[in-house]
């Protein structure tokens, strides 16, 4: 019977030291300080800051307005921003992780056994893997909206591209790459990119708030981009930011997506969680390491994801080196540290009312530092 008392007040002490674990108090002044500066500085006129470790949200905060006018709404956890370049991650490499895992392609598949019209000038040989670490040789981007041209003739300029330098020479950021890996999608799911993200990804994941092109009664509660004075002439808010996704009608691998970080984050817990959904495998956790480790010494890529580099990243000083993300133009970003447990969400639209301010790019680091330092103790 002693015995018996004894081990239920081991069981009971455990039990509180990992409640009183997953509700430590953290103070999160730091984070607020540097966004509320970033504020003030004009870097951007609001955002969305999520922190989240060992399974918990431990800090999440709206800042600021939907535009540098006061009297503009004011963003909540709620508001939905247009996620660029994270896209990418969201949408395109998790479909992608989806589609390997069931077997439906192999990253070494050349793109020309889905596409065979993208196997001329010197590209017969790019494979699935290249598109995913942007070694190629496919240039960045292309001013297709400059030209009179539909969605078929922006597919058709992007599948006859000549290449930049030879394939796997070396890295350059591509979004004709991720545009092309989203139609390989399309083609052995035999959906639509948005469509089979909604399947497969978002309903299952409850992101109810996430999708391409939000219809007119959401629009309202996107955060402004850019005020576009040279191509379609108007302030954008709830349409694409990106001009080649506007092109091609709002669904492109490389940017179109809108969300919130609160549905982000349901998917970067699945990630940090191996892969489980509700006790269910949703994603290999192989797979996962396969895809947001770096893959060579030559860059700091991942497979699809990118990786934290010694200096100068977006993710600051202190999160680890194994660390996986992703930046976004319009100004947000992805930053998990699997050694930690710890992922931060910072959805801000910096390009409004211009994409020429880029003073974000002092305030990323500072937040991941900040974040860090709100959680443990860092000897200066």
């Amino acid at each position: 019977m002693i015995n018996q008392i004894k081990i239920l007040f081991v069981l009971f002490l455990t039990l509180s030291t990992t409640i009183n674990s997953q509700n430590k108090d953290y103070s999160f002044s730091q984070v607020d300080k540097v966004i509320n500066n970033g504020i003030e500085d004009n870097a951007f006129p609001g955002g969305v800051v999520l922190v989240w470790k060992d399974g918990n949200i431990i800090y999440e905060k709206a800042y600021g307005n939907f535009t540098y006018d006061k009297s503009s709404p004011k963003v909540n956890i709620n508001t939905l921003y247009d996620l660029a370049s994270v896209t990418k991650v969201v949408a395109t490499t998790t479909a992608t992780m989806i589609c390997y895992d069931r077997n439906l392609f192999s990253l070494d598949d050349k793109v020309v056994k889905y596409i065979p019209e993208f196997g001329i000038n010197g590209k017969e040989n790019i494979t699935i893997k290249n598109l995913l670490l942007h070694n190629s040789g496919l240039i960045a981007w292309k001013k297709f909206y400059e030209k009179d041209l539909k969605y078929d003739d922006v597919i058709k300029e992007i599948y006859s591209s000549e290449l930049e330098y030879k394939t796997g020479e070396k890295t350059v950021y591509s979004d004709l790459g991720i545009i092309t890996l989203g139609k390989i999608i399309e083609k052995v799911s035999g959906k639509s990119l948005d469509i089979f993200c909604k399947d497969e990804i978002f309903d299952p994941l409850k992101m109810n708030s996430t999708f391409f092109n939000p219809n007119d009664s959401l629009k309202k509660l996107c955060a402004p981009t850019e005020i576009d004075n040279y191509w379609r002439m108007k302030t954008l808010q709830g349409d694409v930011h990106d001009e080649t996704s506007a092109m091609l009608n709002g669904v492109a691998g490389h940017a179109g997506l809108f969300s919130t970080a609160n549905d982000i984050a349901k998917l970067m817990s699945v990630l940090l969680n191996k892969g489980k959904l509700n006790q269910k495998q949703f994603i290999k956790p192989s797979t996962i390491k396969l895809f947001t480790k770096r893959y060579s010494e030559e860059s700091t890529r991942a497979l699809g994801w990118d990786t934290k580099s010694e200096s100068g990243s977006s993710a600051g000083e202190y999160f680890s080196i194994n660390s996986f993300g992703h930046t976004g133009y319009t100004g947000t970003s992805i930053w998990a540290d699997p050694k930690r447990n710890l992922f931060v969400i910072f959805l801000t639209n910096r390009v409004y009312p211009t994409r020429e301010n880029t003073k974000i790019q002092k305030v990323r680091p500072q937040l991941h530092n900040a974040v860090i330092k709100s959680i443990e103790t860092i000897d200066e």
